[in-house]
């Protein structure tokens, strides 16, 4: 009888090294992510104080529903934190792994993107924070039109605009992991191309996925993002 287990212990062997790297760089990633969520954590007061400064609804009564909204709030202010703070070092440590294997010109073409993608995450960042922004004070204009008084929840307030930032500079993102996977010729031009439809309608039931859900805070997502989609197929026209 034919020993199958031999093949198996000779993968685990070969790739073991890689696997035992990985874990190095993701235990680290996770160390710096806890420490920066512990801050966060500990100093959410002056961040939620900065918000509400910053968003000045008036017309709006903000309030608490529940004494334990006080330790959603600190918990919705660590992940943010500590996922902005672990987000270009969970860049660097990709690119780092990735560098053995990658020529020179690969090499280059992707720590190259890399401030693109600081600058797009940033973007992205700003960009839902001023969109909440704009929607907020919309609704609160409206509402001191019509003289009808608002309660507004805070921990939905403030996660609302925690979750929309944080997802559209993720999505940002699009360009620097389309462009060097069109370059290596591991996703097809042509492929994206024919794509498109279905790429768009994903578009589309992402930005109505996200907080608050009305059709001009959907137009306004959805618009940047088709944009930065076209941008990539433009930028990599010549790698058809």
């Amino acid at each position: 009888m034919k020993n199958t287990s031999l093949p198996l212990q000779a993968a685990i062997t070969q790739y073991m090294p890689y696997l035992i790297e990985i874990r190095k760089r993701l235990l680290f990633v996770v160390a710096v992510f806890i420490i920066a969520a512990g801050i966060g954590f500990i100093y959410f007061e002056p961040v939620i104080k900065f918000i509400l400064k910053f968003y000045n609804v008036k017309g709006i009564s903000i309030v608490f529903t529940s004494p334990f909204q006080f330790l959603n709030l600190s918990i919705n202010a660590a992940v943010t934190f500590g996922i902005i703070v672990s987000f270009p070092l969970i860049i660097f440590q990709l690119v780092s792994f990735l560098k053995p294997a990658l020529k020179k010109k690969e090499f280059f073409s992707i720590v190259s993107a890399i401030p693109i993608s600081f600058i797009l995450f940033i973007a992205g960042f700003g960009f839902g924070t001023w969109l909440m922004r704009f929607v907020y004070k919309v609704l609160s204009q409206q509402s001191s039109q019509l003289q009808i008084q608002n309660l507004w929840d805070i921990e939905a307030f403030v996660s609302n605009i925690f979750m929309t930032s944080l997802w559209l500079a993720i999505i940002f993102q699009f360009p620097v992991i389309i462009t060097p996977l069109i370059r290596l010729n591991v996703i097809k031009y042509k492929s994206l191309i024919d794509a498109r439809p279905v790429i768009y309608l994903a578009l589309l039931i992402f930005t109505m996925s996200l907080p608050p859900t009305d059709l001009l805070t959907d137009f306004l997502i959805f618009f940047p993002l088709a944009f930065l989609f076209e941008s990539t197929l433009l930028l990599n026209r010549n790698y058809r």
